[in-house]
Parts: C-alpha cells; sequence; structure tokens
C-alpha cells in the first residue's frame, strides 16, 4: 500500500511542497529512504523507528520504501521526520484516512517530542499558496507558522498527541494568531551624542533616503557609535517588508521562537575577519550570508580597509541590484540583499592622522596604500562620505541635552511619506533606489543648480554614478525641507558629501 503525506522543504529561502510517499512491500525487512536525501534525512530511518516504537505502535515488518518527491531535487534537513513518521503508521493502518489538506514538518526525537526546525516561515508560506489548509509543526515552531496566515496551525508537542489528534480522540487546539507586543526595549538613542552635529546630519539624510554612508575618523570620534544609532531613525518596516527578513533570519535559524516577526529594522556588523561567503552566502547549506540578514536594514562594517579584498568586492553587484547571486556546483541560489550600507574607517593605518595631537606617524605613502584598500568603483557606490572630528571638551562637558532620535525620526518619517507618495505603484520605495528615469523626472535642475552640478562634475573627476548618487541625495535634501524643487543650497550640501579629498587625510 502507498500513502502519500504532503510536506514542505526548502530552497535556499524559499519553501517549496515535498510529497513523503511511503510504500509497504513484502520481503526482507528494510527501510530505504530516496529522493536525493542528504545525511541528515537518512538518518531519519533511526528517528523514527525509535518514534514509532515509544508511540505504543508497532514498526512494521516489512520493506519500506519512501520516496521524498519531487525526486530530482535535493533534500537536506530535519524536516522529513514527521511526514515520514505519519506515512508508515498510515501505510501500515495504524491510521485513518489522512485529510487531503494537511501538510507536516518537523523533527523526532527519539522519545517521540517534537523539536524545532529552521525556516518554518518561508515553508508555511508555501504551504499557503498550495493549497494547504491544516500545518501541522512542532509546538515550538506553531507561532511562527501562523505568520503566514490563512492556515490552520496545530502545534504537535509529541507524536502520541498528533496520533490521538488523527484518530479523533484527543483533538488539538489551533495555535492562535501571533501578534506582536511591546518592544523589547528602546534603542540607542542620539542624545547619548555629544557634538558632531554635522555627522548627525548626514544620519539624517541617509535615514531619509536610504542612502549608503561612509564615516571617516579617528579612534573615539564616536563613528561606531552614531552608525549604531542609524536604526533608532530608519522608518518602521512595513508588515510584508518584515515578513520578508523574518522568513530568511528563520532560514538562518536566527528567528526568536518567542517572537518570530521581526518588528525592527535588522542592524548586522560582521567582523572584519569575515569571509566572502559569510557576508554573501552559500556553502555547503546554501544559507544566506550578512547581505541578506541586513535585508531592509543596515549593514554596518566597522574598520572598513582591515576586510579582505575579495570581501569589500563582493558587495558591488549587491549594492546595484539589490540582490546577491550565488553561483555553485550544487545549483545557483537569488538571495534578496537591499541592504542600507554604512562603513566606518579611520584616516590611515595608526588612526591619528588629522588628529589635534599630531601623534600620526604614517608616511604619505602609508595612507595611500591603507586607503587603496578600498577600491574605487565600492567608493563610487556609497553615496555620503562624512568626516568625523575629535569632540571637543567643551561639548562633552555642555549641559543642554541633544536632539532625540524621535526628533529625528519625525523629520525622517515625513520625508519618506513624500517618497511613499511619489514612487505610488512601482517598486522603489526610496531616492536611493531611484532609476534613471525617475531621477530624470524628479530631479531636474534649474539654470544655476545645473552650472553648479557642471563645476563639481568637472573639477572633482565625477563619474556616471555619482553623478547620479548626487542628484538622489540632493532630492533627498529637498524632501527634508518640504521643497517640491531641488535649489542650488540642497545640491551643494549633496555635493560636499562627494569630497573624497577627506580620505587623504
Amino acid at each position: 500500500m502507498v500513502v502519500t503525506v504532503r510536506s514542505l522543504g526548502l530552497n535556499g529561502i524559499s519553501g517549496y511542497e515535498v510529497s513523503a510517499e511511503c510504500f509497504l512491500s513484502g520481503g526482507l525487512p528494510a527501510f530505504d529512504v530516496v529522493g536525493l536525501p542528504d545525511a541528515a534525512v537518512r538518518e531519519a530511518r533511526e528517528r523514527v523507528r525509535a518514534a514509532v516504537k515509544n508511540c505504543g505502535a508497532k514498526f512494521p515488518v516489512s520493506r519500506i520504501t519512501v520516496n521524498l518527491a519531487p525526486a530530482g531535487q535535493k533534500k537536506a534537513g530535519t524536516v522529513y521526520d514527521l511526514p515520514i513518521f505519519v506515512g508508515i503508521l498510515a501505510a501500515n493502518g495504524d491510521l485513518p484516512k489522512l485529510p487531503p489538506d494537511a501538510a507536516f514538518i518537523g523533527e523526532l526525537s527519539l522519545t517521540g517530542a517534537l523539536r524545532g526546525v529552521t525556516g518554518v516561515l518561508p515553508m508555511a508560506m508555501a504551504a499557503k499558496q498550495v493549497g494547504v489548509r491544516q500545518l501541522f509543526v512542532p509546538a515550538e515552531n506553531a507561532a511562527e507558522a501562523t505568520l503566514a496566515g490563512g492556515l490552520t496551525v496545530y502545534g504537535v508537542p509529541d507524536v502520541k498527541a498528533l496520533v490521538a489528534h488523527l484518530k479523533g480522540e484527543r483533538p488539538l487546539s489551533p495555535a492562535p494568531a501571533w501578534e506582536p507586543g511591546t518592544d523589547d526595549g528602546p534603542l540607542p538613542d542620539l542624545r547619548d551624542v555629544m557634538g558632531q552635529e554635522n555627522v548627525k546630519r548626514a544620519l539624517e539624510i541617509a535615514a531619509a533616503g536610504g542612502h549608503n554612508l561612509l564615516l571617516i575618523g579617528s579612534p573615539g570620534a564616536g563613528k561606531s557609535m552614531l552608525a549604531k544609532r542609524l536604526p533608532s531613525i530608519l522608518p518602521d518596516m512595513t508588515r510584508d517588508e518584515a515578513l520578508e527578513v523574518s522568513g530568511i533570519w528563520s532560514v538562518a535559524g536566527l528567528a526568536d521562537p518567542k517572537h518570530p516577526l521581526l518588528t525592527r529594522r535588522p542592524f548586522r556588523g560582521p567582523h572584519h575577519t569575515a569571509s566572502a561567503a559569510a557576508l554573501a552566502g552559500g556553502g555547503p547549506a546554501m544559507r544566506p550570508g550578512e547581505m541578506s540578514l541586513a535585508h531592509n536594514g543596515v549593514l554596518f562594517l566597522d574598520e572598513l580597509p582591515e576586510f579582505h579584498r575579495d570581501v569589500l568586492e563582493a558587495m558591488r553587484q549587491p549594492l546595484e541590484d539589490g540582490e546577491v547571486t550565488v553561483a555553485r556546483a550544487g545549483g545557483t541560489l537569488h538571495l534578496p540583499a537591499r541592504f542600507q550600507l554604512v562603513c566606518a574607517m579611520n584616516p590611515c593605518r595608526c588612526g591619528w592622522r588629522g588628529h589635534p595631537s599630531g601623534k600620526c606617524t604614517c608616511s604619505d605613502r602609508e595612507v595611500e596604500k591603507y586607503v587603496e584598500k578600498i577600491s574605487g568603483p565600492l567608493l563610487d557606490r556609497i553615496d555620503l562620505h562624512v568626516n568625523v572630528p575629535s569632540v571637543e571638551y567643551e561639548a562633552m562637558r555642555r549641559k543642554e541635552v541633544p536632539e532625540s532620535s524621535a526628533d529625528v525620526k519625525r523629520r525622517v518619517d515625513g520625508a519618506r511619506a513624500i517618497q511613499s507618495a511619489r514612487f505610488a505603484g512601482t517598486a522603489t520605495f526610496c531616492n536611493a533606489h531611484m532609476t534613471p528615469a525617475q531621477i530624470a523626472a524628479f530631479c531636474p535642475l534649474d539654470g544655476a543648480c545645473d552650472a553648479l552640478m557642471k563645476t563639481a562634475f568637472d573639477r572633482m573627476g565625477l563619474t556616471a554614478r555619482s553623478h547620479d548618487r548626487i542628484l538622489r541625495v540632493a532630492r533627498t535634501i529637498a524632501d527634508l525641507d518640504g521643497d517640491r524643487d531641488i535649489g542650488t543650497h540642497h545640491l551643494a550640501e549633496a555635493i560636499q558629501y562627494r569630497n573624497t579629498d577627506i580620505l587623504k587625510g
């Protein structure tokens, strides 16, 4: 007898339907799992065998063949334990006919308890698309599965409870739809930063338009402190954005079972020893990397020149396309990576170039060699280059309280509301992602602005890309001011943020 049990699998960060076909036949006892299983899937045989015996059922003494279809797609992980278990019991006559709209995912322990698995949210969303209406998952993953909506989710504590439910003896209660509660706590606030008003202004512009940012200054000037406060002034995520990010984090195994939906924009700060694969994703399991984990949020690279050259160059294409394409022998994976890049670096190797103390001992050639670690194409993709000067003693002892993140965020939200109305009905959400056609439509320059732009283009040796990025930043500055057209003061401020001379000390 053949019994087919519906289940789900993962291909990168996307779920897809998998059918577990269980066949019991005569012959010498054996238990085979086919359909391109990895080691974890093959080991399901022993977990299922022990779980069947520990739930009080009799393990069939026959030849058992389990086919995971589509058979040409590699299967990985432990999510198929539960559907294999259900299929064997149903094929042996220990369970009634299964509901056609039910699907099962979960890892079994030897005692029959269910353990949580990763990637439940994208699998639940895929289940909804293929017509599944009842989804049985480990109790630990039930809250996450309810985020997909349109499904009756059952959190299963162990196989005994599942068998009793399927037999109609003790029905399980559907898991209630999870809703976010109160925030985990306040984010780091800009009011903690004394002085640095010019840098705070650059952070506000970056947040308002979604622009990339480079902070350059000596140690202790507050570069990292300022960068870590950028999320506190970013606009709140929409529901769709939160689901997209939460799905990526779920696949990576970073989801919190008690708080499965990310309500704050992610902030990722990988160490400078990270590899290109760690940043871009991939590996044996084809998992998302730091760029994808920072999707719809901030990717912060501290000590930028200390990163390996290949790691930094791996960001060039995602910064333009908002997507990482990972091509390996095992296949090609497309991962979303629409992040806001924030970098921090010292002006030289010792860090004290330009500091009032005069402690820098680096020669001009050593400074050039240090800065040359960052390629021109990468710098060209960063909209705002900002010098972070040393904080003066008077600023540290100032009594007045600096402006809070909440006050800045109100202005950022106002500018983003203007952009939402401007780009309604398009795939663009903020000024930083404007297409060339949108730049031509929304960033016209009058005669005075055109003359200023031409002068800057010639004197600074700008590229076509940097020209467009200046216009995007100028558009954001005008939005913060509530102006319909870009003025010379907006354009002049945007141009000053492209001054790469600050990299030369």
